[in-house]
């Protein structure tokens, strides 16, 4: 195949450039920033690997290089747990999901050889948060920030069907590999000050990293997959039972609890990402026959943290 990825320097994105590169793919790499590119994917190691500087957000020449692609996979976005949700920045948030995939799908319009598919990238906010109600695929949107951003990102993706291309939207979970969230919960654990965040009563809707991209790689290959796919794990927890769950595999205290005004502080209106959550269910994914190679917490985290 021949894919296009925005976002591929990024934490996820960098997985799926290295596995379809070690498959034999051609793989164009849409960065805003071609140095920073170059030294994730030095042109000796990934021969099959072309690097194209884009504005995602601004119509340009980039839009040529969809042409002739097999597939694009949109995973660009500004990370929503970092710093706190100020107007600016929750404008930011939103603007980098909806207006950069307005603009993947202008360039899929305009190609006279369009790709296949569209695999887009969207989050498990979508939901809402609850301890209460379990969501899969068919669940009603929340009205809250994050929901709203998830609405607004998957109706400018879904205009690609308008050009009789096949879209696949995967609603991501906490993604679990050296890096993202789990990367900042480590460094407590390994200072013997780890514990769950909050009350420990809120779901942790996760998937290991090579599930993940095993799931966009079936979305791509795939004919007939199409609509939305929860990407998580079939087994979530809450976050006292991850907590406890990384003490046991890192042989570390869990007992030090993270309480919610530190991380409201510290975040603000943001710190919902990790005090609230949901239970999400991957209903349609396991239905499409995906096998998870990690449905299960402790061998996920033992993986990672080997």
């Amino acid at each position: 195949m021949k894919v296009a990825i925005t976002g591929a320097t990024g934490f996820v994105g960098s997985h799926l450039v290295k596995r379809l590169h070690k498959e034999g793919h051609r793989v164009l790499v849409l960065t805003r920033n071609t140095a920073h590119a170059q030294k994730f994917f030095p042109k000796q190691a990934f021969n099959n690997v072309e690097i194209i500087t884009y504005t995602p957000t601004a119509s340009g020449s980039w839009q040529q290089a969809i042409a002739d692609c097999d597939g694009v996979v949109n995973l660009t976005g500004e990370p929503i747990g970092e710093g706190r949700w100020t107007p600016a920045r929750k404008q930011e948030i939103l603007n980098s999901r909806k207006l950069s995939t307005q603009k993947i799908v202008e360039a899929i319009a305009n190609a006279d050889s369009k790709p296949s598919v569209l695999v887009n990238a969207s989050a498990i906010g979508y939901y809402g948060t609850s301890e209460t109600t379990t969501f899969d695929e068919t669940s009603s949107p929340g009205n809250d920030f994050l929901a709203q951003v998830c609405q607004a990102w998957e109706a400018e993706a879904q205009k690609v069907t308008d050009y009789s291309v096949r879209l696949v939207i995967l609603r991501f979970g906490i993604v679990l590999g050296l890096g993202g969230a789990l990367g900042k919960m480590i460094t407590p654990f390994k200072l013997f000050a780890g514990g769950p965040i909050g009350s420990g009563r809120q779901w942790f809707s996760w998937i290991h990293i090579d599930d993940l991209v095993d799931l966009i790689v079936q979305a791509l290959t795939k004919p007939d997959m199409t609509g939305v796919y929860n990407a998580t794990a079939p087994h979530p927890v809450r976050m006292a039972e991850l907590s406890q769950t990384m003490g046991k595999v890192m042989h570390r205290p869990s007992w030090l609890p993270v309480p919610s005004f530190a991380i409201e502080a510290l975040l603000g209106d943001g710190a919902i990402v990790v005090l609230e959550g949901q239970q999400v269910l991957p209903k349609r994914t396991l239905d499409s026959g995906f096998k998870f190679q990690y449905p299960d917490l402790q061998p996920a985290l033992e993986e990672v943290l080997k």
